[in-house]
């Protein structure tokens, strides 16, 4: 076939391309390094003599190929002196970079060789030192020279991408030869040399998409109208090949992702033509009715779609919002709705592209509608009042079931059920109101006062009958009616004074009044004297007609030891219908004034009189006298006569007395030490003793019921009765005497109760009788009752 013929012929031109190069490189190697002796004589063409100058080292650069891998060493050139006449005396030294290691010389030739494959792109040439010197004595012959061995480039290395991956973004419906991204690589070889490092670029995938320019490497799109929301993403190949793109070249490739990015180039379109949803009746405004979406392939801003109503009975009572998160449009609820009067509404909305690309304003309106029917459910709504709030009026003092207004609710639902009606007990907790609970009339149950609550406000509720919890409340204010019930009075408690020597119609006062009733029933106050005292010489009335009246001085010359103060009666009346009218007392003080006018003083004073006193005068004082020295020596007499002093009146004895009886007497016998006259004695049970600690003024006869019967063995009411005595006996020290009494008397049946005479045995009397003595004495019978039983069951 062609193909293989083609591949034949490169290979055999490849071939001799080489064969040339190496024999021209041999060739230049050969005579680079041939150096000439010092005097040697060469003949002509025509067989004359020629004479050269003497030279030193003669020779060029020498190259070596990198990379060569063959069996032998490689010769790099060969180093020769004029001075070497071929016997082997002359020495050949190489020194410098490599010298040794890579280069190795053969001191009696100076052929060099490389003895290590090299790499250009490691190190391109190294630089060594030549040096011809006496192989017996080590004397130089020449002095030394440099020279430089280059290593020749040939294509080992493939051309390398600065990225592994590229990543670019290209928008949608861009334009064919839209650059792209550009790529770059780069080839380790000789630039200079030869076409190792020449690159071309070329695009492996991504055909027909994107193509590549071969030198530059810059990627461009090679269709029209690419939709992104077709195909968003794109993967492309690219090569770089050295050689000029020719067979034999090296080649590296890189990915580039190209992503397409978005435009509005897709108007927004709703699935479906038309949209069912319900609400109910009860829904409150602001509450969701339901969403529409309009799809828009487009993404970011591009995709962003506004919803609005355009059209429809329905757009008074319900509005759209927008909700950018999921690009739906919410329907709201806008106004309350009414299952009776309306049930269903028709709603054209539409939706629009935010943002508009102008590019793509030919494709077509960047929107579209679609309808919304809203069907309204019924609700079981509660009654509902006429009005959102009642006002009545009923007068004040109106008689018990009077009416006051009527209140009215209807079932808005279509059953129309009954309604009961009620008043909230908590706005009239003084049950002032009834309503009947059929048709909702309102009444008083009892008579209302204005002056005391001129309007009540009271809450009405309305049930359905079969649907208690189907409840309204209208509230119901009632103003109260002002009746003229009440007399005008004076405005404050007035206290007039008068001087003795105030001049006739002098005005020493100006009164005014009030009145609860209502400004209605006493616009204006008529003062007035009452008849019987029109007349009255002392004083006079003027009415000012501004609701005020003046007190006028009718006469001079008051006095203060005739009379001091005077009551003037004062009739108020209102205008009302009827009028009402009282009557008011003005007290008036004579004082005495000064000759300005100001007040002195309001005191009556006792005149002195110039003469003595009289006869009867002064015997009353000397009896007066006479009287109290007698009492004062009474009182002396009998501090002396009584052996302990009744009260002591020094300052620390004025609080208590505490009388302590430390002697025992003769016995329980001897009661002339203390007084046991507060308790029950067998020689006083007949007869009251009158206490001894005390000297009473009369005698105290006790009050009947108090003592108990003579034989009673109640100690509880005995004690009791005995302090009530001691309380309400008018004849008691009023200070506290504590007494100590050891005796009980004879005839008790207890005996002695004192630990002086207990017995060291138990005692065998009964103690039953303790059971009678009372509560106070329970623990004790209990105490020795319990021991005898124990002593029984023993």
């Amino acid at each position: 076939p062609k193909m293989r013929e083609d591949s034949c012929l490169h290979a055999a031109l490849l071939c001799l391309g080489v064969l040339c190069y190496s024999h021209a490189l041999s060739t230049e190697r050969f005579n680079h390094s041939r150096p000439s002796l010092h005097g040697h004589h060469e003949k002509g063409k025509e067989g004359q003599v020629l004479h050269r100058s003497k030279r030193g080292w003669v020779w060029n650069q020498f190259f070596v190929i990198e990379e060569y891998t063959g069996p032998d060493p490689v010769l790099v050139g060969r180093l020769h002196s004029d001075i070497d006449s071929g016997d082997g005396n002359i020495k050949y030294i190489l020194s410098g970079e490599g010298a040794g290691i890579i280069f190795v010389i053969d001191d009696k030739s100076g052929n060099i060789h490389a003895t290590k494959t090299l790499d250009r792109e490691e190190r391109a040439q190294y630089t060594l030192t030549a040096q011809a010197v006496d192989r017996n004595t080590n004397r130089p012959l020449e002095p030394p020279s440099e020279f430089i061995v280059k290593v020749q480039d040939i294509n080992d290395n493939p051309p390398e991408f600065l990225h592994e991956n590229y990543h670019a973004n290209v928008p949608e419906r861009s334009n064919v030869g839209t650059s792209v991204i550009q790529v770059t690589a780069s080839d380790a070889d000789d630039p200079t040399y030869g076409n190792s490092a020449k690159l071309v670029y070329s695009i492996l995938e991504g055909q027909p998409y994107f193509s590549v320019e071969a030198q530059t490497g810059i990627i461009r799109t090679a269709l029209p109208n690419m939709d992104r929301e077709a195909k968003e993403e794109y993967h492309v190949v690219i090569q770089a090949k050295d050689m000029g793109g020719h067979m034999g070249g090296l080649s590296g490739t890189t990915k580039v992702t190209i992503t397409l990015t978005d435009v509005n180039d897709n108007p927004p379109k709703f699935p479906q033509s038309v949209y069912q949803m319900s609400v109910s009746e009860a829904a409150v405004p602001g509450e969701e009715v339901g969403r529409v979406k309009a799809k828009d392939p487009d993404i970011g801003e591009n995709g962003l779609v506004a919803y609005s109503i355009i059209d429809g009975d329905g757009m008074d009572m319900f509005e759209i919002t927008t909700d950018y998160e999921t690009q739906e449009g919410v329907v709201k609820l806008k106004k309350t709705l009414d299952y009776e009067t309306k049930k269903s509404y028709s709603l054209k909305v539409e939706a629009a592209n935010v943002h508009i690309d102008p590019k793509f304003i030919s494709n077509g309106p960047f929107k579209d509608t679609v309808t919304v029917k809203i069907a309204v459910e019924d609700a079981d709504e509660p009654p509902v009042f006429l009005k959102p709030s009642y006002i009545f009026e009923v007068q004040e003092n109106a008689a018990s079931g009077t009416v006051v207004g009527k209140v009215h609710a209807k079932d808005p639902d279509a059953a129309n059920s009954a309604i009961r009606y009620s008043i909230d007990r908590h706005t009239d907790l003084e049950r002032y109101f009834v309503i009947n609970a059929e048709d909702g009339n309102i009444k008083t149950i009892k008579a209302l006062d204005r002056e005391e609550m001129a309007w009540h406000n009271i809450s009405v509720f309305a049930v359905e009958v079969h649907k208690q919890h189907q409840e309204a409340k209208v509230p119901v204010a009632i103003k109260v009616i002002d009746v003229n019930d009440n007399a005008p009075r004076f405005a404050a408690a007035y206290e007039a004074f008068v001087c003795e020597n105030a001049r006739s119609n002098q005005q020493f006062i100006t009164i005014s009044a009030d009145d609860k009733d209502d400004s209605a029933n006493g616009p204006r106050f008529i003062f007035s004297l009452p008849p019987e005292i029109i007349h009255n010489p002392n004083f006079t009335l003027r009415d000012n007609r501004d609701n005020t009246a003046s007190v006028l001085v009718r006469r001079e010359g008051f006095s203060r030891q005739k009379q001091d103060l005077y009551l003037l009666p004062i009739v108020i009346s209102d205008g009302g219908v009827p009028p009402l009218s009282s009557t008011n007392t003005l007290s008036v003080r004579v004082c005495g004034c000064d000759s300005g006018g100001s007040l002195l003083s309001c005191n009556a004073e006792a005149y002195v009189l110039n003469a003595g006193l009289s006869t009867g005068a002064l015997v009353a004082i000397l009896a007066c006298i006479v009287i109290l020295l007698v009492i004062v020596v009474l009182f002396v007499t009998l501090k002396r006569q009584k052996k302990e002093p009744l009260i002591v009146f020094e300052e620390e004895d004025v609080r208590e007395n505490i009388i302590t009886y430390d002697d025992e007497g003769g016995g329980e016998e001897d009661t002339e030490a203390f007084d046991i006259a507060t308790l029950q004695n067998p020689d006083g049970i007949n007869g009251f003793i009158p206490r001894k600690d005390i000297k009473p003024e009369y005698q105290y006869l006790p009050r009947p019921g108090l003592r108990p019967a003579p034989n009673s063995v109640d100690v509880d009411d005995f004690i009791n009765t005995r302090i009530q005595e001691a309380d309400n006996d008018p004849t008691a020290p009023p200070y506290d005497s504590i007494q100590i009494y050891g005796y009980e008397g004879r005839g008790s049946v207890a005996g002695s109760l004192s630990s002086l005479e207990s017995a060291t045995t138990d005692s065998d009397l009964d103690y039953d009788y303790l059971q009678n003595w009372g509560p106070r004495f329970k623990k004790l019978a209990d105490l020795y009752g319990s021991k005898d039983t124990f002593d029984d069951d023993s």
